[in-house]
């Protein structure tokens, strides 16, 4: 595995069952429209993913742009949303080519782990110039670095006794045990941040910076932040 972009355009174990996906995706959908604070707001998803929450956010605002960097996810994304007005799929090269401060909202959710502080610090940068005045950055998903898989682990059986579908997290834990996941963190790289880490950094690159409760998702043990342009 070359990179973790390689990682999420293969076949991977993330998602223990379809409707572990489509509940994942549904909170996510849901805390994505909760910090759209504007009318008629335009939206950057970075690190969207298989975005099926995207129709749902794409009606309460006037225009979602979602950008991926797996090529296969990305493909797959843009034929389903095919015909939808209001949803625009880009690979993450052509966010540096979107308008400077056209942005009400970025939203990065689940993507910071899979960068280096180098490569976070740059999209901090890209992410000020492409946001309006009184625009806003959110970054959720942000793992401590005191967080151990097990509390994963227990967060995810938890979701599942709630969503429905335990079983499958049991039996998706034990696929995870023994697939080369651990490996690949291993030798890809895992970022973490503590909270006053993540807040410092933010404001190094022009940001006011605050967390937020609750996380994205079910994961309460991870953070979420809401940033502003600094003035």
């Amino acid at each position: 595995m070359k990179s973790w972009i390689d990682y999420w355009d293969s076949d991977h174990p993330i998602y223990v069952s379809d409707r572990h996906k489509q509940r994942h995706a549904a909170a996510v959908g849901r805390d994505i429209l909760r910090q759209v604070h504007v009318d008629d707001a335009i939206v950057l998803d970075h690190g969207c993913g298989e975005a099926l929450y995207a129709e749902a956010v794409a009606a309460g605002c006037r225009r979602l742009i979602l950008c991926e960097a797996a090529p296969a996810v990305r493909e797959r994304l843009a034929a389903r949303t095919t015909g939808h007005a209001a949803i625009e799929v880009i690979g993450a090269e052509a966010v540096a080519g979107l308008e400077d401060a056209s942005l009400d909202l970025v939203v990065a959710n689940s993507l910071v782990q899979y960068l280096t502080r180098a490569e976070l610090s740059g999209l901090l940068d890209l992410w000020r110039g492409k946001l309006k005045p009184g625009g806003s950055l959110v970054v959720a998903d942000v793992i401590p670095p005191d967080v151990r898989p097990l509390t994963d682990a227990l967060a995810l059986l938890k979701f599942g006794w709630q969503g429905g579908f335990l079983g499958a997290a049991l039996l998706g834990l034990a696929r995870t045990a023994v697939s080369d996941y651990r490996n690949v963190r291993a030798t890809l790289g895992f970022s973490t941040y503590a909270e006053a880490e993540l807040v410092a950094l933010l404001g190094a690159h022009g940001f006011e910076g605050r967390r937020l409760r609750p996380n994205f998702g079910h994961n309460q043990a991870r953070m979420t932040f809401r940033a502003a342009v600094a003035a």
